[in-house]
């Protein structure tokens, strides 16, 4: 399984903080979005293939091309803003 991890307005617009998705079929982060898209509906491909948003795979940031292995844990967060 993967664990998928959603912060701030991710989090608050798909409703979901976590979700855990078959690893099966999913070998890098732009795999994973398509299945969650797929699985869980278009908004979700729709905001995780937004632009500034930031991925990270077991707490390293990187890129849509970045493979993930069964066990991995992937957060989805957009940019930290301040004022």
């Amino acid at each position: 399984m993967i664990r998928v991890l959603l912060f701030s307005r991710l989090r608050e617009e798909l409703n979901s903080s976590v979700i855990e998705i078959p690893a099966c079929g999913i070998s890098n982060v732009s795999c994973l979005v398509e299945k969650l898209e797929d699985s869980q509906g278009k908004a979700w491909g729709c905001l995780l293939k937004g632009e500034n948003i930031l991925v990270s795979v077991n707490q390293i940031l990187v890129h849509d091309d970045h493979y993930i292995n069964d066990g991995d844990e992937v957060a989805f967060f957009p940019p930290v803003t301040g004022g």
